[in-house]
Parts: structure tokens; C-alpha cells; sequence
């Protein structure tokens, strides 16, 4: 059986941050509010809950939601995109 490493909200926006940036220095930061509209707009669905009933991510959906959403974010802050 294969474990998934799951994320809590926090720490997929400290991920979806780390990915902006590598991309462009001056990209803004994911917030953790963030995250919860991510959710709420359908780009990022929970794989789990902690032992506090908070939702818990998977790698590979935070990646695909911060890709999806990239393009608006770098506009916000004046970055231009292909």
C-alpha cells in the first residue's frame, strides 16, 4: 500500500508560495485564505482530515491548483504571463 504525504491548509500555501517564486521572485505569497477559495472554487478538493477535523491535501493537488491558478496571481501583482 502507498502513503500519500498529505498537507494541511498552511502548509500547502507555504508549498503553492515556494513554487510561485521559483518561478518569479516578485510573485505574491499563497495565503492561507488562499487555499480555502481554492477549495471553494473546485481547483482543490481534501484528501483527508487531521485529528482536528481540518482538511488535509495532497502534493499533487496543491501543485495542480497553484498551476491553475498561477496565471491570474502573476497578474495581480503586475508580472506579465506567456
Amino acid at each position: 500500500m502507498t502513503h500519500t504525504q498529505l498537507y494541511t491548509g498552511t502548509q500547502a500555501a507555504a508549498l503553492a508560495t515556494q513554487w510561485r517564486r521559483t518561478l518569479s521572485a516578485d510573485a505574491a505569497a499563497v495565503s492561507l485564505s488562499a487555499i480555502s477559495q481554492w477549495r471553494r472554487r473546485g481547483h482543490l478538493t481534501p484528501a483527508g482530515l487531521d485529528d482536528h477535523g481540518r482538511p488535509l491535501y495532497a502534493l499533487t493537488d496543491i501543485a495542480a491548483a497553484e498551476q491553475a491558478t498561477r496565471s491570474r496571481a502573476l497578474r495581480l501583482v503586475g508580472i506579465p504571463t506567456p
